[in-house]
């Protein structure tokens, strides 16, 4: 198979990234460029993320989670602490996410150490979740092999059976891990690939230091 992609072109000229117009905290930033995007692009899933971990074999690994929360503090989503990223994670915090809204000609791209959310804000989390959803979070040991699609949808049955009537906990090895940022870029596409890339870099004394990268 040779397939040539060099062909594949396309001019971004839909907007500009000046310090000018942008605070000094990018967390600010973040939540200024999320509600427009959420509000005047049709995305799709604009919290949509891509979650970058070194697994335990040393190798990174990315796969798209969903933003759950983002706050002055991080950015949360939730996932089984048990599953690759779950161990990735534990054996090293040090990750990065990244979103990409192609629709606006826009990345962020962020770099942090994640660590696992107070238990009763995952709590208060999966009992908002709909109940397809919490038995979907106890019937799948994710990331484990399966012998079947079978064997899941059997699983699905026991437990809908088993907890029929009654309200579904929490499992301990499910939750919430928060990202807490160290760096985060901004990046603008611009005509003649000569992008907008903006990066706050957090200090000694947790300050944000802006500074613009070249293209």
């Amino acid at each position: 198979m040779n397939t040539d992609l060099g062909d594949y072109r396309k001019s971004y000229e839909k907007q500009e990234l000046l310090e000018k117009n942008l605070s000094e905290n990018p967390l600010e930033v973040f939540q200024k460029w999320f509600h427009e995007v959420d509000t005047n692009f049709d995305v799709g899933e604009t919290n949509a993320m891509t979650l970058s971990t070194i697994g335990l074999d040393g190798f990174p690994k990315s796969r798209v989670v969903l933003l759950k929360k983002f706050t002055y503090e991080g950015f949360i989503f939730y996932t089984n602490y048990e599953s690759e990223k779950g161990k990735a994670i534990a054996n090293n915090p040090n990750v990065c996410i990244s979103f990409f809204w192609p629709e606006a000609e826009r990345q962020v791209i962020i770099k942090g150490k994640a660590e696992k959310i107070a238990e009763n804000l995952s709590d208060g989390y999966f009992e908002s979740r709909p109940r397809g959803s919490q038995l979907g979070a106890l019937v799948s040991n994710q990331s484990q092999t399966l012998e079947s699609r079978e064997e899941l949808e059997n699983r699905l049955k026991t437990l809908e059976e088993d907890f029929k009537g009654k309200e579904i906990a929490r499992p301990d090895f499910w939750g919430g891990f928060i990202v807490k940022p160290v760096e985060i870029e901004f990046w603008q596409g611009r005509p003649n690939r000569l992008h907008d890339r903006i990066r706050y870099k957090l200090n000694e004394s947790y300050d944000w230091i802006q500074d613009r990268l070249s293209p």
